[in-house]
């Protein structure tokens, strides 16, 4: 029988057997144990082999079980008789010896059995104090090897607590480095840097330097509830706006706490429908759980909606975090929600908010595959992980289902857990079980990457704690500063490329940013053909593609459009499909209903709605708007029109001045109506570019110098001219002379004189 498999029970006068249960006294390893460099880690342990204390026999079987995979603990002592022989026996077994039992707390009710290591192994051994020519020594009397559970391999077994040691020197560096305010990540990857060692291969591990930093804070923590609770009663007296609630348990320690400031509340109304709840860091600084909710607005810049800090992380503590935000923003649930991949917030949400769609965010599953499939796969890795992109964003449930089955065929992944975990999940992940929900743009890569940068921000807050709420709202408003910049102003151009009016009465209402993600899907739909099936229904397909294709439901009449891809519901944005099924049936303005106000340019909260004398401006302002679109188109054909054009703006322009200006100017009326007026610069090219510059109505009408026509091999290019006054408010089949709008407000054709 081998030497590892081997028992040899005790023969000494000391002849008990040891029984592996957990009655007897256990005596955790110190910390600091520094292995002897004198001791052979070859050697194995044998019966009679001494040592001169019982620390050299524990080094001795400390660095034995390192090099075997596992690691030890004190177990049990014998020999205390009371007549000065002191300790007698000292027995060391494997950490999983013995097994755990329920323990009673002070209030006498049974204590959560959380998951052990132990498993009854029976690996240990025992050494007995003896005095030959009085000198005292240590000898091995029994020793087994026997172990019921699977040792761990050389870059696993250091991770083991036993073997994360940090020297005194570390933890100096530590603490200063948690004065500065960084994260503890922060921290081991630039000692890493300064040991000069690979990533993760410190002799200690992320939580063994949260127990120091918790160690550091256990004196003062009975005052850190008082010093966060202040800060917000503080806040609360200089502004009754700003929001907090907390919790307290039955020590007094501050066990959950949330807050909210006056402007994210109003934020929340507006751009509250889509919301991340990121729950990925911690605050060092309070060893918590850092909650914080972000959305996007109407620019695409992240917007802060509330902070919570939990002490656990269970559905209790979730709970009280979701209900307590629900209550700030008066009980308004968001359509959609999402988060990483946390089951006991998954739990939560679904009781608190059960109207609301939960979504994992892939970028937090995707972090995750380097330890899942990199060596299971080897040198396929990179092509699965591209395959597992390419399904992510298939629009179809089908196409999905399908290519699923191939894949795990493909690379042999049938009993995988991860695999099998992840199909289990798709409904919260998988783009294609997501894109009927709105999401507003959350789920891509780039914007989790900003709300990621913008969640980093407040976490570096945390080097005053004195003032942490304070610093998290000058985040927050350097955030909401920032936003602002990002506006349209005055001198702002945006870019026409297609010359459809669809894309230019889009420009006058969106922002820029959504403008921009309505403007790509408009320069992908000439690529598509779109066939009638049925009345108000289309099949619109890739003109490389034979078979399939969306479904496009379009019936203006009753401003009813709806595509099979689902991405007008799922960004907000009409889709290239719906855009081409417009083009071709002449339609010149996207209708109403398809240009959501959470992605107009007066959509922020802080504008109020439209009054009632701004309603009955609006037609007017919208029929302007389209005259001058006329107009422009006109008069670029030939330099006699654009001449005359020029001559008669300007003459109007002047009469407008000339006029008296009422209690409402304007410029209040231009600002809040659905779009601005249109003030174009056109480069006439061969493909049609104009830009325009966004104002304000009272601001002078300029146009910029347009480049010559010149003819191109000889042979005049002379536009033949384009009857856009047939279309004169966006809606086909009239033309000016029996336009409802035109006729109600007695403005036709004729009735302009200057046009």
């Amino acid at each position: 029988m081998s030497e590892g498999t081997s028992m040899v029970m005790e023969s000494s006068e000391n002849g008990t057997d040891l029984s592996q249960d957990d009655n007897g006294t256990i005596v955790e390893m110190p910390e600091d144990t520094i292995l002897s460099q004198q001791t052979s880690v070859n050697l194995v342990p044998f019966i009679g082999q001494r040592f001169v204390s019982q620390d050299a026999a524990y080094e001795f079987y400390c660095s034995f079980a390192k090099q075997c995979g596992f690691s030890i603990r004190r177990h049990r002592t014998r020999g205390k008789d009371g007549i000065g022989r002191g300790v007698t026996r000292r027995d060391f077994t494997c950490h999983r010896g013995g097994y755990p039992q329920m323990k009673l707390s002070e209030d006498g009710k049974m204590q959560r059995n959380r998951k052990s290591s132990r498993c009854g192994c029976r690996a240990y051994m025992r050494i007995v104090k003896r005095a030959d020519f009085n000198v005292p020594e240590w000898r091995v009397t029994a020793f087994s090897n026997i172990h019921n559970h699977e040792l761990l391999k050389a870059n696993e077994v250091c991770l083991l607590p036993a073997y994360c040691t940090i020297t005194p020197d570390d933890k100096a560096r530590i603490c200063m480095f948690a004065k500065a305010g960084m994260s503890v990540r922060q921290m081991l990857r630039l000692m890493e840097l300064e040991k000069g060692v690979k990533l993760g291969c410190l002799p200690f591990t992320e939580i063994d330097v949260r127990n120091l930093l918790q160690s550091f804070r256990n004196v003062n923590r009975d005052n850190d509830p008082i010093d966060l609770i202040a800060m917000c009663k503080k806040l609360k007296d200089e502004n009754p706006n700003f929001q907090y609630d907390f919790k307290l348990d039955g020590h007094n320690r501050l066990e959950h706490i949330a807050w909210t400031y006056a402007s994210s509340v109003q934020l929340y109304v507006s751009f509250g429908d889509a919301v991340i709840f990121d729950t990925t860091h911690r605050l060092d600084a309070y060893d918590m759980l850092l909650g914080v909710w972000v959305g996007v607005d109407n620019h695409g810049m992240t917007t802060f909606f509330g902070c919570v800090l939990l002490r656990d992380e269970n559905i209790q503590s979730f709970s009280w975090g979701l209900k307590t935000f629900l209550g700030f923003m008066k009980g308004k649930a968001p359509q959609t929600l999402l988060t990483d991949q946390n089951m006991w917030l998954k739990e939560a949400i679904a009781i608190e908010m059960p109207e609301t769609k939960h979504a994992f965010s892939i970028c937090h599953i995707i972090s995750k595959f380097s330890d899942w499939f990199s060596v299971l796969l080897g040198s396929r890795y990179d092509d699965w992980k591209s395959d597992f992109y390419r399904l992510y964003g298939l629009e179809l449930l089908e196409e999905f289902e399908e290519e699923w089955r191939e894949m795990i065929d493909k690379y042999g992944l049938h009993d995988n857990k991860h695999i099998i975990s992840l199909y289990a999940l798709r409904t919260f992940w998988a783009l294609p079980f997501l894109r009927p929900y709105f999401f507003a743009g959350l789920t891509s890569l780039c914007q989790s990457e900003t709300t990621t940068t913008f969640i980093q921000r407040i976490l570096s807050a945390q080097s005053l704690l004195d003032r942490f709420v304070e610093q998290v709202a000058e985040v927050v408003e350097f955030n909401d500063r920032g936003s602002k910049q990002k506006q349209p102003r005055k001198s702002q151009k945006v870019c026409l490329k297609t010359g459809s009016p669809i894309e230019s009465h889009a420009a006058t209402v969106l922002t820029p940013y959504a403008f921009g993600k309505l403007q790509e899907e408009l320069l992908l739909a000439p690529q598509y053909a779109s066939f009638v099936v049925d009345e108000g229904c289309f099949e619109v397909k890739h003109h490389t593609q034979m078979d399939g294709g969306c479904k496009v439901i379009c019936v203006l009449c009753e401003e009813q459009i709806s595509c099979s891809c689902h991405h007008f519901e799922f960004s907000g944005i009409l889709c290239r499909h719906v855009l081409r099924v417009l083009s071709s049936n002449n339609c010149f303005h996207i209708p109403d209903p398809y240009l959501p106000s959470r992605w107009r340019l007066n959509s922020s909260s802080s504008i109020n709605p439209l009054s009632n004398a701004t309603r009955q401006h609006s037609e007017k302002i919208q029929l302007l708007e389209s005259l001058t679109s006329a107009l422009i188109a006109e008069s670029i054909e030939t330099k006699e029109r654009l001449d005359v054009a020029c001559e008669q703006t300007a003459m109007v322009l002047s009469r407008i001045k000339d006029l008296p200006r009422t209690t409402q100017s304007a410029n209040d009326i231009v600002y809040n109506c659905p779009s601005d007026l249109i003030l174009p610069e056109v480069e006439d090219t061969d493909g049609i570019v104009q830009s325009f510059t966004m104002g304000t109505s009272h601001e002078p009408l300029t146009s910029g110098k347009l480049k010559d026509r010149r003819p191109r091999d000889g042979i005049d290019i002379t536009r033949k001219r384009r009857h856009y006054s047939d279309s004169c408010c966006g809606h086909f089949e009239h033309d000016s002379s029996d336009c409802p709008m035109m006729e109600g407000d007695n403005l036709n054709g004729d009735a302009l004189g200057y046009i």
